[in-house]
């Protein structure tokens, strides 16, 4: 089974990646780009077919490694 788990900061959390990425694209000539905010993304490949043990697996998965529960978020996507 396939997942891909999102990692973003919070609404409200600084971030001066996202700020330099935009000024970057600002001056490689996208003046219209405003707001950017940086994440990661994992791609996962989970033994098994149980899709519910899955989500679970990778919920304890963001909360103890790839997900700073304090100032990101997290959403699950899983595909078969």
């Amino acid at each position: 089974m396939k997942a891909r788990v999102t990692v973003t900061l919070k609404a409200g959390v600084l971030d001066p990646q996202g700020q330099a990425i935009e000024g970057s694209l600002k001056g490689l000539g996208f003046p219209g780009v405003a707001s950017v905010r940086q994440g990661k993304v994992f791609d996962l490949v989970i033994d098994g077919t149980d899709e519910e043990s899955a989500r679970s697996q990778l919920t304890s998965m963001c909360e103890k490694l790839l997900a700073n529960t304090v100032i990101e978020n997290f959403a699950i996507e899983i595909t078969n």
